[in-house]
């Protein structure tokens, strides 16, 4: 296939802030886009298309990180051994994480085209089959998290306290990872669809619940029981099946650009079979990054309780300040894959580079808040002198490559929008387990640098990823995919 010759010609956009929508105000355009835009984003102007698609994307990433924070927040008064539960417990989803992401790769990537094929009902369709793909595969997974919840745990290296007095919080969040998956799996959808608002709005509903009601299961306010850390468990959960609820609501009433009906409700194996091999792809891809928080947390597990908290607190100061990228880079994948699918890759491309710009002014300006303020912003999350020291030097030495980090997330989005999910698979295998978790225990032990040295090798892999992404999405071979 020969690449299709760009039908339109839009200036180049200038790099630095978010980008200003045209053609009506600030303040209309805002509220478009947090209400929920109708428009066909394969035409127009591309900044406003940016625009109106990052704003609710950005505030939904936001918004799934608040669940982790708000649970570090309140457990975090509960000592050392209750963060170092929910530290290993959300590294042991893993396998959830890595079928729930890569699942939303396929989801996104493939109603993307048909929207802009404006194919709506063969995109009710696809969404129908993904979902179906979704159940089937976290059944399982959910019933031996459930089962095996304290093995895992003991593998994991918790502390004694942990297996006697964490397991029921593991039992908890393992035993309910297929909302995990459909909250992902749906939200990835509406994405894909250009429906950035409703997702938004999922988040919305499922972290106001989680809000509300961890504090009153954790320390037992009002009529509620006194559980501990088990009490975050059951407050994700209830929030997070609220959010499925809604989910489906909006399925079956219509988002504006598809709406499932009766008719879309059956199984097509042969659908299913094409959506599972694209999505098995984003699965190892997923996989592949995500085990590597595993293995680091069981490299750094090794030095004690206080250096799993520290590392745990870090990692979802992060995390939470990474997913604005993680949102603008949903919206260049969700442009290109329209794009693509309307024959103007061209479009999809210059998409992507702004999109990986503003990312890097904004994660630029949040590493060097987070490199001055470490001691403060840690101190918020916990009384433990020793756990804060680690966590005040991880969050200092992996902020410190957070302009790398902003670009190499918008373009492996990018590639997976396209439905190029090899060349991002590859690139994380290369960085994530060539590189870093090696490098990580050979920094920690024979270097004895301890927990420092799988710091270190956070900021090296991420930083290589970036220049690895953008040499090879120049090269323009994601524009010849076909889905």
């Amino acid at each position: 296939m020969s690449e299709t010759p760009r039908s339109e010609t839009t200036p180049p956009p200038e790099s630095g802030g978010p980008p200003p929508p045209e053609s009506q105000s600030l303040w209309a355009s805002l509220k478009e886009a947090l209400r929920g835009s109708h428009a066909d984003f394969t035409e127009g102007s591309l900044r406003r298309a940016i625009f109106l698609l990052s704003v609710p994307m950005v505030l939904e990433t936001v918004l799934e990180s608040v669940f982790a924070v708000v649970d570090v927040f309140l457990v975090g008064r509960l000592g050392p051994d209750a963060v170092a539960t929910v530290g290993l417990t959300e590294a042991m989803f893993t396998i959830i994480y890595a079928v729930a992401i890569g699942l939303s790769i396929g989801a996104s990537a493939t109603v993307s085209r048909r929207i802009g094929e404006k194919d709506a009902d063969q995109a009710a369709r696809s969404a129908v089959q993904i979902i179906g793909l979704g159940v089937l595969l976290s059944v399982p997974l959910c019933l031996a998290g459930f089962l095996f919840a304290r093995p895992l745990l003991a593998l994991m290296g918790g502390s004694p306290w942990v297996l006697e007095h964490g397991v029921r919080y593991t039992k908890v969040m393992l035993g309910s990872m297929g909302n995990v998956v459909l909250l992902f799996l749906i939200n990835a959808i509406f994405r894909g669809a250009g429906d950035a608002a409703i997702a938004m709005r999922v988040l919305w509903l499922a972290n106001a619940l989680n809000i509300l009601l961890a504090p009153c299961f954790i320390f037992g306010w009002g009529p509620f029981p006194e559980m501990g850390v088990v009490g975050a468990a059951v407050a994700t959960t209830l929030g997070r099946s609220m959010g499925v609820m809604y989910q489906l609501y909006w399925l079956a009433r219509g988002t504006g650009h598809f709406r499932i009906r009766f008719v879309h409700l059956r199984l097509e194996p042969r659908t299913m079979l094409s959506l599972l091999f694209l999505s098995g792809t984003g699965m190892f891809q997923a996989f592949v990054s995500t085990s590597s928080w595993l293995i680091l947390a069981r490299i750094v597990s090794a030095f004690g309780s206080t250096a799993v908290a520290g590392y745990t607190i870090a990692l979802r100061i992060i995390m939470f300040a990474l997913l604005p990228s993680w949102g603008l880079g949903n919206a260049a994948g969700t442009l290109v894959g329209q794009s693509l699918g309307a024959r103007k890759p061209e479009r999809g491309e210059q998409a992507v580079w702004t999109a990986a710009r503003y990312a890097m002014v904004f994660l630029g300006t949040l590493g060097l808040l987070f490199i001055l303020a470490a001691g403060p912003i840690v101190g918020a999350f916990t009384d433990d002198p020793a756990a804060a020291a680690y966590g005040v030097t991880c969050l200092r030495i992996v902020s410190s490559g957070f302009l790398f980090y902003a670009f190499g997330i918008v373009l492996e989005q990018a590639f997976n929008g396209a439905g190029d999910t090899i060349t991002p698979t590859l690139i994380n295998i290369g960085c994530f387990w060539v590189l870093e978790l090696p490098l990580a225990w050979v920094l920690a032990n024979p270097v004895q640098l301890g927990p420092l040295g799988a710091f270190l090798s956070i900021t090296v892999s991420y930083c290589l990823l970036a220049v690895v992404s953008a040499w090879l999405f120049r090269r323009g071979r994601w524009k010849l995919r076909e889905l």
